[in-house]
C-alpha cells in the first residue's frame, strides 16, 4: 500500500502543509494561503484502514483536495494503530487532537472554532461519529462542539454482519465481509478465534436483539437496497463467552449506530456518503434513518457505481477511479456550506 498509494507529490502553490503534534498526537495541517476576510473554517480528518492500516500519508491527496477546493484548514490525525494499541487509544488520540485544535484554532490558525467539523472515511468515519457522541456527552461549555460530522462510507456497528449489503457485497474488493469482522476484533482484543461467531451473530445477547432489530431491520432500508436479493437469517445461538470477549464492540463508542436516542439527538448536522458495492452501505443508510427519525439534519449522497475505499486511489495516476473525484467534490460541496 505504501509503495502504490503513499508517494507524496510536491505541495502545490496556494497550500501550506505542516507536520505538527497536538498533545503528542502527530497531525498534518493543510492551510490554504489564499487571503480571506475574517476567520476560515476547519475540518479534522481521520483516516480509515480498519484501525490497523493507514497514515497521514495515505490520505494526503484527499486532505490537500478538500483544503484547496473548499478554502478550509484541514487537520489530518495520525492516531495510534492496532494491534499494538487497542480501543480506546485511537479514539482518545482523536479527542486529544480535536480538543487541542479547538483551543488554539483562532489564535494559531485563524480558524473559527465554531466552524470546525470532524470527518473521515471508513473506520475513520467510525471514529468521527464516536467522537461526536463522546463530546456530546461530555459537553461542558469550555470548547465549541463540532459544527458537523462528515462520514464517508462509515463503519458504524458490529452487531449484525448479515445486513443486505453484507450479503450482497461479501466478496466485493477491497473490503470483504470477513475482513470487516477481523478489523473490529483487532481493534478490540487479540482474540480473533471468535471471528466466525461474530459473523454469525452469536455475540449479541438475547435481551438486546429486539432493540437492535428495530434499528437494523432491513425494512428500514430503501427498496432499491433489497433489489439484488438477500435472505433473512434465523436467530443465532447466543454464546456468552463470545459476548464477553467482544462486548465493548456493542458499546456506542465502537458502534455509534447503537447509541441511545438521547445521545443521537445531540449530534451535529451530518453528511453521509455510501456506495452501492460496499458491505458498509447499510450502516450509513440506517444511521441516516435514525438521525432523520430524531429530526436531525442529514445530507446523504449515494454512489450507485461506487465501492469501498475509492478515495484511497484518489489522484493516484492510473489507479484513479472517476467516481472518486465525484466523491471528493461531494465532500467539498458540503464543507463549503459550513
Amino acid at each position: 500500500m505504501a509503495c502504490f498509494l503513499n508517494r507524496l507529490n510536491p505541495v502545490p502553490s496556494g497550500l501550506r502543509v505542516k507536520d505538527l503534534k497536538f498533545c503528542d498526537v502527530p497531525v498534518r495541517v493543510y492551510e490554504p494561503t489564499k487571503v480571506c476576510d475574517g476567520l476560515s473554517r476547519g475540518l479534522i480528518y481521520i483516516h480509515g484502514g480498519g484501525w490497523i492500516l493507514g497514515s497521514l500519508d495515505s490520505v494526503d491527496e484527499v486532505c490537500r483536495h478538500i483544503a484547496m477546493k473548499s478554502d478550509t484548514t484541514v487537520v489530518s490525525v495520525g492516531y495510534r494503530l492496532a494491534p499494538e494499541h487497542r480501543y480506546p487509544a485511537q479514539l482518545d488520540d482523536c479527542e486529544a487532537a480535536i480538543c487541542h485544535f479547538l483551543s488554539v484554532a483562532e489564535a494559531e490558525f485563524s480558524v473559527d472554532s465554531h466552524r470546525v467539523a470532524v470527518g473521515g472515511d471508513s473506520t475513520g468515519a467510525n471514529l468521527a461519529a464516536a467522537l461526536c457522541q463522546r463530546l456530546a456527552k461530555r459537553e461542558d461549555g469550555h470548547l465549541p462542539f463540532p459544527c458537523a460530522q462528515v462520514l464517508i462510507y462509515p463503519a458504524l456497528q458490529m452487531a449484525d454482519f448479515n445486513l443486505p449489503s453484507y450479503q450482497q457485497n461479501h466478496a466485493v474488493p477491497i473490503l470483504f465481509r470477513g475482513r470487516m469482522a477481523f478489523y473490529f476484533l483487532q481493534y478490540l482484543s487479540e482474540d480473533i478465534s471468535v471471528c466466525q461467531d461474530v459473523l454469525e451473530g452469536n455475540h449479541v445477547p438475547t435481551e438486546l436483539r429486539p432493540c437492535y432489530k428495530a434499528w437494523l431491520s432491513s425494512s428500514n432500508l430503501p427498496p432499491e437496497c433489497l433489489a439484488r436479493g438477500f435472505s433473512e437469517r434465523q436467530s443465532p445461538e447466543y454464546d456468552g463467552n463470545v459476548y464477553h470477549t467482544v462486548k465493548a464492540g456493542l458499546e456506542p463508542e465502537v458502534s455509534p449506530l447503537l447509541a441511545e436516542d438521547a445521545v443521537l439527538k445531540k449530534t451535529p448536522p451530518t453528511f453521509i456518503l455510501t456506495c452501492e458495492y460496499d458491505v458498509l452501505r447499510d450502516d450509513g443508510i440506517l444511521y441516516r434513518k435514525r438521525l432523520l427519525d430524531l429530526k436531525r439534519d442529514v445530507n446523504w449522497q449515494h454512489v450507485k457505481h461506487g465501492f469501498h475505499g475509492m478515495i484511497n486511489f484518489f489522484n493516484q495516476g492510473w489507479l484513479t477511479f472517476p467516481s472518486a473525484l465525484w466523491v471528493m467534490d461531494s465532500v467539498v460541496n458540503y464543507v463549503e456550506t459550513l
